[in-house]
């Protein structure tokens, strides 16, 4: 009989607040900053990493973390990931991908085909992303003539 999946709140909690820094030092200005980009190049291939605020409060920032290749088809799809910052708890965690809510744990199998583990996946491919961003990030941002 398979074991059914208990998620690991160590884990999330440390992934959490790694993603919550992270993400402070991409966005160092994050009260006022409404958008940042970074171009990331490796091995010939481009991509376009966007972080934009879709909306403040007083205790949570919610930001969308996307990409997009160069020259590669359209009919891969980059996710789109719904990230919630808790300013109190110093956390960042994925909410939604491409606007579809997330649960914790998911039954498996399930019609959907979702992993138990699916927002923890998440949680780590945003930690990925993030640190490959602060690694060998640019910053897209115009230079003004003085």
């Amino acid at each position: 009989m398979k074991r059914k999946y208990v998620p690991d709140l160590k884990r999330q909690q440390a992934l959490g607040e790694g993603n919550y820094m992270r993400l402070l030092k991409l966005l160092p200005d994050l009260d006022h900053c409404d958008l940042r980009e970074f171009q990331l190049v490796h091995e010939g291939h481009r991509a376009l990493v966007r972080l934009q605020v879709e909306e403040r409060f007083t205790y949570t920032t919610t930001v969308v973390v996307s990409h997009q290749y160069e020259n590669v088809s359209e009919w891969l799809d980059a996710p789109r990931l719904v990230v919630r910052l808790y300013h109190d708890a110093r956390v960042a965690e994925v909410i939604c991908m491409r606007r579809r809510q997330l649960s914790g744990v998911y039954p498996y199998p399930n019609r959907q085909m979702h992993q138990p583990d699916e927002k923890s996946q998440l949680n780590t491919y945003l930690h990925e992303w993030l640190s490959h961003c602060l690694a060998h990030g640019q910053l897209m941002e115009e230079v003004f003539a003085a």
